[in-house]
């Protein structure tokens, strides 16, 4: 029964992990060769570590450099991200096969044989693990290939797969304490982003050590991706913090296994709450609104976390480059012409993430769609005189709230903060301009995922979630890929002003806006024509 187990999940896991596995390890080769030949001069790579050490908008963003090898800065460039999306890919692969099954009647129906009741988590945990090792030999090839040292290069691929099996365990937990997939996805997927935060706090509060290196603030070690940071592959390669990292995973495995040989099937440990036994005055538009707040307030959090950072770090950037001559120096002959306040241009990150959690709102609010039609509430809503263009209708309203909301709270927490750090109280429509900017490039990721429910619906998820990805990579990565301009330019994200930085421009919201409403036009249209379910 294990082995058809193993095969069931591998044949569901067949394009999916791959993709996922693809992704982090064309973006860790890519990255190598970018910075290989943009800064092959040794003189070069020491400039932009330096500058790095002494910005802790860099250090909070990206990570601690750690000397001037090419694979240090690929390391310092990378590991962050690479480590959230190899968090990412465990947490949505563990609850895929846990929480979501018992949802859907899968686990039901596997548990009427007769196993033992934790070995679908136990096959679940052990395929994440075999996708986690076969992960971090690709980076070790990646790397050897890129000509770094083995010691190094099996140490930085350790630290990557380390992290996914530390975060595969405490999705498996976050399966038996939630009472829905949604519920664990999000709870797992906010504390990789937390890991995050927390991670990028401590780095930036570092002390640098000599002038390409810096060492992290106690708080990086609250994190385990901090943890992972730690091994310095490119210069002390230490492992042993990684002993750490997988202990977490399994003492949350091992947790997750106890937990689940206990409880009955379909129970949490956080009961699911009740709705009203009656809605005299339902309707698909508040049934959309009910079932996507609490996903939105999480969502909101997050973006109000990151906008309460930035202005409370803002002038610590800026203090921090004002008080070290060199450093400006670096800035100035690494970006000739450019006179920007560092203070604004870190503001301006990381307002640019929380809008990117604002759009991620957005695409799993139309996501949402998917989920009713494959359990049959689509059906029920259809049975009534809702047309299927107000079904969509509704559902896209819901999600570009949902996207407006999280960018706003994102902008006021970030205003709020700077004002409250001597920036004014102007600084609080600045912000709100800052990140309000992205929501027409937004808008596109959310009825290009409403068109492909439109037309291909068994994709939608993987499509939606793909092509922000796609578009993430293009517009944020695409001048460090090395990647030609046209191809940059498909990604909405690319044209998006950086405001207060950049002037407005007028074409560049419009242009995004009509995209989106053609890509909404067409899925209305599409929608009318295919059956449902599909």
């Amino acid at each position: 029964m294990t082995r058809a187990l193993v095969r069931a999940q591998l044949r569901r896991e067949r394009w999916l992990l791959p993709i996922w596995m693809l992704g982090i390890l064309g973006l860790l080769a890519a990255s190598g060769i970018a910075v290989a030949r943009e800064f092959g001069d040794e003189q070069e790579r020491i400039a932009l570590a330096a500058v790095a050490a002494g910005n802790p908008a860099f250090l909070f963003l990206r990570g601690l450099p750690d000397g001037a090898e090419t694979g240090a800065l690929v390391f310092f460039q990378t590991f962050a991200f690479l480590a959230i999306l190899t968090g990412l890919m465990n947490t949505f692969l563990v609850v895929r096969h846990t929480r979501a099954d018992e949802e859907r009647g899968r686990a039901e129906l596997i548990a009427a044989t007769p196993i033992a009741r934790t070995l679908p988590l136990r096959v679940t945990l052990g395929i994440a693990l075999a996708a986690d090792v076969l992960l971090a030999a690709g980076a070790a090839g990646i790397g050897l290939a890129l000509g770094y040292e083995l010691r190094s290069a099996v140490v930085m691929a350790a630290a990557i797969g380390a992290i996914g099996v530390c975060f595969a365990g405490i999705a498996a937990l976050a399966a038996q304490v939630m009472p829905s997939s949604r519920g664990a996805n999000g709870l797992a997927a906010a504390i990789v982003g937390v890991a995050y935060l927390i991670r990028g706090i401590g780095d930036a509060l570092g002390t640098a050590t000599d002038l390409t290196s810096v060492s992290p603030s106690w708080i990086s070690f609250l994190s385990p991706i901090g943890w992972a940071q730690a091994t310095a592959p490119f210069s002390s390669a230490d492992p042993l913090p990684l002993l750490a990292v997988v202990g977490l995973g399994a003492v949350t495995g091992v947790a997750a296994i106890l937990v689940r040989a206990r409880r009955d099937l379909g129970e949490s440990l956080i009961a699911e709450r009740t709705g009203r036994p009656v809605w005299a005055r339902a309707s698909a538009g508040r049934l959309a609104v009910r079932m996507q707040r609490g996903s939105t307030i999480g969502w909101a959090i997050g973006a109000g976390i990151l906008g309460l950072f930035a202005g409370l770090l803002s002038p610590v950037v800026a203090e921090a480059v004002a008080e070290n001559d060199a450093l400006a120096e670096l800035i100035g002959r690494l970006s000739p012409g450019l006179e920007v306040d560092t203070g604004a241009a870190f503001t301006v990150a990381l307002l640019g993430l929380s809008a990117t959690l604002a759009t991620a709102a957005g695409v799993q609010a139309m996501t949402r769609m998917r989920a009713d039609e494959a359990e049959g509430r689509a059906e029920l809503l259809l049975s009534t005189p809702l047309p299927r263009g107000g079904w969509l209708g509704r559902q896209l309203v819901v999600a570009i709230g949902a996207m407006i909301i999280v960018a706003i709270t994102g902008g006021f927490a970030a205003g709020m903060s700077l004002a409250a750090t001597g920036g004014g109280a102007e600084r609080i429509p600045e912000s709100l301009a800052a990140v309000g900017v992205f929501l027409p490039a937004g808008a596109v990721f959310v009825t290009l995922t409403a068109l492909a429910f439109a037309t291909v619906p068994r994709e939608t998820i993987a499509l939606g979630w793909g092509l922000l990805a796609v578009g993430l990579v293009l517009g944020q990565f695409g001048d460090l890929l090395g990647l030609p301009e046209w191809l940059q330019d498909v990604s909405p994200l690319r044209h998006v002003p950086a405001v207060p930085i950049e002037p407005i421009d007028p074409w560049a919201l419009a242009l995004p806006l009509a995209a989106a409403a053609v890509f909404a036009g067409g899925a209305f249209a599409l929608l009318r024509r295919r059956d449902v379910p599909a």
